[in-house]
């Protein structure tokens, strides 16, 4: 099962070659056609499980489609993961001229806000740092958003991030397609798939004790006299 018979145009399919892609993840497979059929997608999968082109791939591929700013945001629990997811997109679009702007925290406002001016085609935030700018930077709106991206949402909510994305969800198209991916469907990850998405189609690529099939894990005995006693 190739990307291409997934449904992706040949632009897209050549970046997964480039990444060394060869076939679609399990996640990829379930995800994309019913995502270019323009559906809301829940998706459990871990980090490792090639989520990212999960969602990805269909956002560019209705991008080339209908090219403009401020296309789709990735809402993301922490800095570090919007790199990352940052330079996913990068990579996949790198033949199209994608542009991408992290807005996180630890990073100038300013220049933040320089970037946003530029009305980059994908915005990959932290819901905290995304509020500041929605509230502080004058002329920046997201009422021409297409797609928005709940990533981790577990992680998302169990940092307290609430109050912050109910905020965005306020501001946003409510015409829009949504993707939610989470490890768990815990409580508050259901709440807000009620609040965000419209009739989702829920794909699984995941349990909630299973480990991502390319983790590699190992044991070592140790003898009992090497262990070392502590008393408590």
């Amino acid at each position: 099962m190739t990307f291409k018979v997934k449904g992706l145009v040949d632009v897209l399919c050549e970046a997964c070659e480039q990444l060394k892609w060869k076939f679609p993840s399990k996640i990829q497979r379930e995800s994309i056609p019913i995502a270019l059929q323009g559906k809301d997608v829940i998706g459990l999968a871990e980090t490792g499980s090639g989520k990212t082109g999960a969602f990805a791939l269909p956002i560019l591929q209705t991008l080339l489609d209908n090219p403009q700013g401020l296309y789709a945001l990735i809402m993301t629990p922490t800095r570090e993961l919007a790199f990352q997811i940052s330079e996913q997109f990068e990579a996949l679009g790198s033949s199209i001229g994608i542009k991408c702007a992290v807005i996180v925290g630890g990073i100038d406002m300013m220049t933040q806000s320089l970037m946003l001016a530029k009305k980059p085609h994908i915005i990959i935030a932290t819901p905290g740092r995304l509020v500041d700018h929605l509230e502080n930077t004058k002329g920046f709106s997201l009422r021409s958003l297409k797609y928005l991206v709940l990533d981790e949402a577990d992680r998302i909510l169990n940092m307290d991030f609430e109050e912050e994305v109910d905020k965005i969800l306020k501001v946003i198209p409510r015409e829009r397609n949504t993707y939610l991916y989470s490890a768990t469907m815990t409580k508050k990850v259901a709440k807000l798939q009620r609040a965000s998405l419209r009739d989702p189609v829920k794909v699984e690529a995941s349990s909630k004790y299973q480990t991502v099939d390319k983790l590699q894990q190992s044991y070592l005995f140790i003898p009992l006299k090497h262990k070392v006693s502590r008393t408590l």
